[in-house]
């Protein structure tokens, strides 16, 4: 089979990280989320913790009130000031993101992805979404201490973090169907991981092999 890299984005909730989890062991190919941000300190020499405390939950301040522009690619050298903003942050992630896709078939989950690898060939890019109610059920099971109105704060303030981060950086909605070949609704195929996800996974290896073929 031919080289070829899977992106998902993912509202909170809807399972599709553990969708990506099951299909790259499915495929037998790498998994990566979190894991750019351990490269992307290793690449740079910045602490990790510098990009976990961006990654993706960018308070919403003036970063998002002034459009960015779409990513560019330029890294940001040593001895300059903003070597360690959350620009320069972006790009090494990204940079990360280009260097997996050149040396391997994976499945790379949120870092808008999808954006990133817009001019690769042989990238699937997913969207994997829920209706609310479906999410918030599926959160509660994760977070059993929390309420239910808890629950939803959190996704709502996640989703609102994922796509303003997106936006920011692509210059894009995150939810705009047009950045996507596939968006998955996960609530059609069941709740039992066991099943549900495995279904999810089935009909993305449809996919990816029509695309490949």
């Amino acid at each position: 089979m031919k080289k070829f890299v899977i992106t998902i984005a993912r509202e909170y909730g809807s399972g599709g990280k553990s969708i990506g989890k099951l299909l790259a062991k499915e495929l037998g190919i790498s998994f990566y989320s979190r894991e750019i941000l351990r490269l992307a300190s290793e690449k740079s020499g910045i602490n990790e913790s510098l990009f976990a405390n961006a990654d993706e939950k960018l308070k919403s301040t003036l970063l998002f009130r002034t459009a960015r522009g779409a990513y560019k690619g330029d890294l940001i050298p040593p001895d300059s000031d903003d070597y360690v903003s959350n620009i320069n942050l972006f790009n090494f992630q990204a940079r990360v993101i280009q260097e997996l896709a050149e040396k391997e078939s994976c499945v790379i989950v949120g870092r808008c992805a999808d954006y990133i690898l817009k001019d690769v060939e042989n990238v699937l890019r997913i969207y994997v979404h829920a209706p609310f109610d479906y999410c918030v059920a599926r959160a509660q099971e994760v977070h059993p201490a929390l309420s239910e109105d808890e629950v939803k704060k959190l996704i709502r303030k996640t989703d609102k973090h994922r796509a303003d981060y997106y936006q920011y950086f692509t210059g894009r909605n995150w939810k705009d169907a047009d950045n996507y070949d596939l968006c998955l609704n996960s609530s059609q195929f069941g709740w039992n991981n066991s099943t549900g996800w495995e279904k999810c996974v089935a009909l993305v290896k449809a996919y990816l092999d029509i695309m490949l073929n």
